[in-house]
């Protein structure tokens, strides 16, 4: 039996055009997407007008206005201030960019931010529809005219020039518009009208009479002066009429009937299809003599056609009463039960030199044809309930597996295979696979359920030769395919190939790899006789005792293949888990010779139809027509492309920037945009117009002025951007469609950041002039540390060589003047021996006195801490030499953790200190001394002895002629210390010097300290 006549259209598969929808595709096989109202997209009703205008977008009316549609997102549009429309009929994008909106109250334009409307007074007439002719002339038609004129009218502008009975139009109304290709404007109405200047024609007049019908509501024409009039009302006379040689009649295909339907859509596609939306039953797609109907029952958002669009593209917009919905083409064409197919188990396929496709469905075998599909089912020629594993060999005898029995198939006829003394086969098993070798013998492997048993079968004619056990040797074994040599390959399951010739089984390999075992999906013999297997885990080879594999690290997007064929063009098709895979002959023996080469891949996945599955283990599951077409069966439903035809979508997509955010405020994408001063966030949003398969449309940006390079976006459409400084700046974006052409002009936007009052030019001026003052003032400040180091240094020096001067005044010079006095006297009497004896010795024990005291001084001023930081260790020195000149007892103490000290100070503390040991050494005439030094948060030096004391004066004034006491006093002030002398006659002496820690410890004030070491190139 037949299905219905209409899936002929299916077959007549010529080459498409590469733009619109393929018209020899049923509706149900193209790419569908609704969008509902009951979803919320509108925001109202639609109205039944949509257009597309120049930049790409698309134009939907609606009961509370206009939305403007990018393929994603729809965004309600807001007339200029002060304006607003009424209910809309009718859009139209014209050829200069500007849309042209019909009203229930009268024309509007809106071009270039400026809405224009053409009526003269409120509710003056509605339009019912819009074209622009050959030469650029827009037309409308008007229903309910109050102004006088006719309803025929065109654009002259700024007003309509319109046409009535004085120009031969009849009636008091219009709708429906179209010109034809000699440049007739056809419309309804009353009557249907072919009017030029100068020339008209008149048709159904007699309907004015005819109470079944109120007129013309829609028109169309086609090739060779064919046109399509719908007329309100059913009956031979009424619904959809055809003119063509002159007679008018109802349009009849097979599967559709004019004189049935009442339509207010009739739309002309750019491959010369008709489409027919009916008021209450979906819509009709004839091309070619057949009709494909589709309605909710289908998919489609509602019954009730309001009108028919197609987009530049090619892609179809069909406007419901409950929603909008878009056709488009797919490369991967589906054959399923809405197609035609008896059933949904397509287990196996193969393609017969005839043209014809035979379909494994369960059940039944379909059996696609050019002239439609057919199916033969139990009972009505199938002998048998179940299809399995088919083949077709060299004489063009088909072989197939039926419930558990071989048969054969020729001139129209099933025959049964017989056993080898001629007796009925009989039960053989079920037949998953067959091969012919280059003997011509038939193979088949089969299950004989009963002894769960595979048994292997070669059949020479229709006799079986050898029916053989294969269970023991071949483990699970699915597949079958010929050597081009000699035998057969055979494939278990689990993917052990293995090889069966001059009647001997061998094990060739075990596929898989180190993560186990592999299923094996199909097997495949190429001519270079290599063996193929479609596994879990990519795609093997066996080539001359060689195993490679092409997988995921080939380039594969996958690694799970279901089958694999070769098309005329020397392309390899990989039907995979992820979609159908196209590799280039180029690539594939690339790919042969090096083995870990990378592949490149087309691949067609959902959106492109593709739904691959690994369906039933029996064979074939891909298989090539004559025509070059490539099939696959899916479990399900059958699958196919054509290697032949160009999918590619040639139009690159416009690209819009559409908004700019800046601090959560929005911008008009201006050419040149101005924004106050940005606090933290920017958000730029694009798009591009591709409605083909919107979400392929990749983008790529840059920021001129922030970007080094173009950001890859991919399919988001925002770009952010934080706390960007001010300036100028270019924003631009580039899109591709979804086969990968680019718009590389794109869209751009300039726009300003105006700065904050610290980021003006101004504040920047001052900042500099502050600075440089700041560093004028630093540079002076520090001119003077340093003279005031400098002076510092040269009073230490200064006062170093007055304290050596009056040691040498008080102490060595005195004793040498004494001696030269003794020498003096001794020589007046030279001849006095015992006087002159008695002066040298005094001579000799002054002399010895003057050396102790040159002594002293010399060690005063070598012996120093700077050498090392340890102010113990160094009065511990000058204690131990006042044990050598004095009796005195002498105890030492320090108190807290020897730290780090500037060498400046810690020398002037030392000189201090060794001066006061010293004077109490020489001077007290004490028998203790006691020296104390603390390292606390201040440096504390204290040294006291029992001695005779000091005079108060003396201690205040210091000693006529000695600079001892002011000497430590002046160091003392000179380092910021505090000095304190505490003594009275017969009561001892106690000296305490305290200099804060902020001065001597380095770790205080380090950088001060080093800086000052760094000028005066101290050690």
């Amino acid at each position: 039996m037949y299905a219905p006549w209409h899936v002929c259209l299916l077959f007549l598969l010529l080459a498409a055009n590469a733009w619109g929808v393929d018209p020899h595709t049923l509706i149900s096989q193209y790419g569908h997407t609704a969008w509902r109202v009951q979803d919320g997209y509108f925001g109202g009703q639609l109205t039944p007008a949509v257009t597309q205008t120049t930049d790409g977008y698309i134009w939907i009316a609606t009961s509370t206005g206009l939305v403007r549609f990018d393929g994603v997102t729809f965004r309600p549009w807001t007339p200029p201030k002060g304006k607003s429309l009424p209910y809309i009929n009718y859009l139209y994008g014209a050829r200069d960019g500007s849309l042209w909106i019909g009203s229930i109250d009268g024309l509007f334009h809106w071009k270039n931010g400026a809405l224009f409307g053409y009526a003269s007074k409120p509710r003056s007439s509605g339009i019912s529809a819009i074209i622009e002719d050959h030469a650029g002339t827009i037309w409308v038609t008007r229903y309910r005219i109050n102004d006088g004129m006719g309803p025929l009218c065109r654009v002259a502008g700024a007003t309509l020039q319109c046409y009535g009975e004085d120009n031969g139009i009849p009636g008091a109304y219009a709708l429906g518009l179209v010109e034809d290709g000699a440049g007739n404007i056809w419309f309804g109405g009353e009557s249907l009208c072919r009017w030029m200047p100068g020339s008209s024609s008149v048709y159904f007049r007699e309907q004015q009479k005819n109470p079944a019908g109120n007129g013309v509501n829609r028109v169309a024409v086609g090739p060779s002066g064919s046109v399509w009039a719908s007329l309100d009302g059913i009956g031979p006379k009424l619904g959809v009429q055809y003119y063509s040689d002159g007679k008018w009649a109802s349009y009849v295909v097979p599967g559709f009937n004019g004189a049935n339907v009442r339509s207010d859509a009739l739309f002309v596609d750019r491959n010369q299809t008709l489409w027919v939306g009916t008021e209450s039953k979906g819509f009709y797609h004839i091309h070619d003599g057949f009709a494909d109907h589709y309605g909710s029952a289908d998919g489609l958002s509602g019954d009730e056609i309001g009108s028919i669009y197609e987009d530049r593209e090619g892609n179809l917009w069909v406007v419901t009463d409950r929603g909008i919905d878009l056709f488009r083409d797919t490369p991967v064409v589906t054959f399923s039960t809405k197609e035609g197919l008896v059933g949904p188990s397509a287990v196996s396929i193969l393609a017969l030199d005839d043209g014809s496709v035979w379909v494994g469905n369960g059940d039944a075998l379909d059996v696609i044809r050019p002239r439609g599909i057919s199916a033969i089912v139990p009972g009505h020629g199938l002998p048998g309930h179940n299809i399995l594993g088919m083949f077709e060999d060299r004489t063009r005898r088909i072989w197939l597996g039926i419930d558990d029995t071989v048969m054969t198939y020729k001139y129209g006829r099933f025959s049964d295979i017989s056993k080898s003394d001629g007796s009925a086969a009989g039960h053989v098993g079920q037949a998953y696979a067959f091969a012919e070798d280059v003997e011509s013998n038939i193979w088949a492997l089969t299950y004989v359920d009963a002894l769960d048993q595979v048994r292997l079968l070669r059949i020479k004619g229709q006799r079986i030769e050898e029916n053989i056990p294969v269970d023991n040797f071949f483990h699970r074994a699915h597949f079958l395919a010929a050597d081009r040599n000699a035998g057969i390959w055979v494939l278990s399951y689990d993917g052990k190939l293995d090889r069966y010739r001059n009647g001997k089984a061998e094990a060739v390999v075990s596929l898989g790899n180190a993560d186990g075992v592999v299923s094996a999906y199909s097997l495949y013999v190429d001519s270079d006789n290599s063996v193929w297997a479609a596994t879990s885990k990519g795609l093997y080879r066996w080539k001359d005792g060689s195993l490679s594999v092409m997988d995921s690290r080939n380039g594969l997007p996958c690694s799970s293949i279901f089958s694999m064929i070769e098309d005329n063009h020397g392309s390899f098709w990989l039907y995979a888990g992820c979609g159908l895979l196209r590799i280039p002959a180029s690539d594939w023996a690339t790919w042969l010779k090096s083995p870990m080469s990378k592949v490149s891949v087309k691949i067609y996945d959902a959106l492109d139809g593709a739904q691959p599955d690994s369906g039933a283990p029996y064979q074939p599951i891909a298989s090539k027509s004559a025509d070059g077409r490539l099939w696959f069966a899916s479990n399900s439903f059958v699958q196919m492309i054509d290697p032949g035809r160009n999918y590619t979508n040639p139009i690159p997509p416009p690209v819009h920037i559409e908004e700019l955010v800046a601090d959560h405020e929005s911008y008009s994408a201006l050419q040149k945009l101005s924004l106050p001063p940005l606090r933290s966030e920017l958000e730029i949003n694009f798009t591009a117009l591709s409605y083909t398969v919107p979400r392929r449309v990749f983008f790529r940006y840059k920021l001129e002025g922030h970007d080094e390079g173009w950001q890859e976006a991919g399919t988001r459409r925002q770009a952010f951007y934080n706390d960007l400084r001010p300036g100028n700046y270019r924003f631009r974006v580039i899109a591709r469609n979804n086969d990968g052409v680019w718009n590389e002009e794109g869209a751009t936007l300039d726009f300003s950041i105006a700065p904050r009052w610290y980021q003006t030019r101004g504040f920047v001026l001052l900042c500099v002039a502050t600075g440089s003052c700041l560093v004028w003032i630093v540079y002076r400040l520090r001119l003077r540390q340093i003279a005031r180091a400098m002076s510092a240094r040269f009073d230490e020096r200064l006062a170093e060589r007055t304290r050596v001067a009056r040691e040498l005044h008080d102490t060595f010079l005195q004793t040498v003047q004494g001696s030269k006095l003794v020498a003096d006297h001794a020589l007046k009497d030279s001849n006095d021996h015992a006087r002159l004896l008695r002066a040298m010795e005094q001579l000799a024990e002054w002399l010895g006195q003057a050396t102790q005291e040159g002594r002293a001084a010399l060690n005063s001023l070598r012996t120093s801490t700077t050498l090392k930081n340890d102010l113990a260790e160094a009065f511990g020195r000058a204690i131990d030499e006042c044990r050598t000149q004095t009796p005195m007892e002498t105890s030492f103490r320090v108190a807290g953790d020897s730290r780090e000290m500037h060498p400046v100070v810690r020398d002037e503390v030392y000189r201090i200190g060794y001066e006061a040991i010293r004077n109490s050494c020489t001077h007290s005439g004490g028998s203790h001394l006691e020296v104390t030094l603390e390292y606390a948060h201040d440096l504390t030096l204290r040294i006291s002895d029992n001695g005779v004391g000091i005079d108060s004066n003396v201690a205040e004034q210091g000693k006529g002629g000695h600079f001892g006491l002011r000497g430590m006093r002046e160091r003392a002030a000179r380092i910021g210390a505090k000095f304190t002398l505490m003594s009275s006659p017969g009561s001892g002496t106690v000296i305490t010097t305290v200099v804060p820690g902020s001065i001597v410890f380095q770790n205080s004030n380090s950088t001060r300290f080093e800086r000052v070491k760094s000028l005066f190139h101290l050690r």
